[in-house]
């Protein structure tokens, strides 16, 4: 049996930065993906003409299938115009809206099941909270277009995964948001989303320590003690592969990666610099516990490239390559539910 090729959007992200470029450098590489971009047509071929490079749109508000996908040099996009005149690496306020303008129609388009994933281009967020929109990230925004649940942000590379239970926060305010609630729903979101969009059945979990030496003993904090070994407990007494909490500065040796699937940690930089550090380029930055498959870049807005043709394309084709194949195992689920249910 053939399957359905998952219809997938690509936002064009921060019109200053590379987002552009990325998006019109998916016309230079040979895939099978069906990609749909959301973007305003006019910066691309601006964009695009800046880069001679030559290219073609073909625009549509509906949801098409394989329409000039396989043509070369040509991309099919759903058209938002911009604020005012973009600039390569001078981003600017009047282009907040749009930013998330496209952010919410890729929502309501997944949503409604219109497409079946969507891959964020990066954002300059720092311009967004400029124009006087609180804007913490995609994962936050993402969660709440989608009905306010607590998000989990994933970064895979071939090697590691690390999930958040933290995001974008300032590092002061990281111990009051760990709290036993927050670091329980986190596991179940990571146990849920590993079994039902990744197929793993048992998913083997290592959980870091927020403190030093994870509060060597509640002599370096206590929140290991009271907090997050309490949780953990539960979440073995129920069955679950779960180890930790462990010190962050010895979790991730090769013989313990060897041996989990996904590494939880409590705060940003406690484990996405070793993630970058071995996967940069490859990583995907995934949203869990969203009832959307949303997949993004592991990157910055590169101001300093836009425009400039050196922008490498490596991530972007990870995360569609990473969003294409979580749209194809949730739809092998849904279709292998219904003939259950149907026997």
């Amino acid at each position: 049996m053939i399957k359905k090729k998952p219809r997938i959007l690509v936002t064009a992200g921060e019109p200053a930065g590379i987002g552009p470029d990325l998006v019109i450098k998916l016309t230079q590489i040979k895939h099978d993906y069906d990609l749909t971009i959301i973007g305003d047509p006019d910066l691309l071929l601006q964009r695009a003409q800046q880069l001679s490079h030559s290219l073609n749109i073909i625009t549509s508000s509906t949801p098409k299938t394989g329409e000039g996908l396989s043509d070369h040099n040509t991309l099919r996009v759903i058209p938002i115009k911009l604020g005012t005149a973009s600039i390569p690496g001078k981003p600017d306020v009047g282009n907040a809206p749009y930013v998330l303008e496209m952010l919410d129609l890729a929502t309501r388009e997944c949503l409604a099941k219109n497409y079946d994933a969507v891959v964020t281009s990066p954002i300059q967020k720092s311009i967004i909270n400029d124009a006087g929109i609180n804007f913490s990230g995609h994962t936050e925004y993402f969660a709440q277009q989608c009905g306010g649940m607590l998000p989990v942000m994933l970064l895979a590379c071939p090697d590691l995964r690390v999930a958040l239970v933290t995001t974008h926060l300032p590092l002061r305010d990281v111990p009051d948001a760990i709290t036993p609630e927050r670091v329980s729903e986190t596991i179940n979101i990571v146990i849920k989303d590993m079994q039902q969009r990744f197929g793993i059945t048992q998913p083997r979990i290592t959980v870091c320590g927020l403190n030093p030496h994870a509060g060597e003993g509640g002599h370096l904090g206590t929140e290991e003690m009271t907090i997050i070994a309490p949780v953990i407990e539960r979440f073995i007494d129920n069955g679950h592969h779960i180890t930790g909490p462990l010190p962050a500065d010895t979790a991730f040796r090769m013989a313990l990666r060897q041996r989990t699937d996904v590494f939880i940690c409590m705060y940003h930089d406690q484990g996405l610099p070793v993630l970058k550090t071995l996967g940069f380029g490859e990583a995907v930055n995934i949203t869990l516990g969203l009832p959307i498959i949303r997949t993004s870049v592991d990157h910055g807005t590169a101001l300093e490239l836009a425009g400039t043709g050196k922008a490498d394309c490596e991530s972007l084709m990870a995360a569609i390559d990473m969003a294409n194949e979580l749209a194809l195992h949730e739809s092998n689920l849904i279709n292998t539910s219904k003939t259950v249910n149907e026997l």
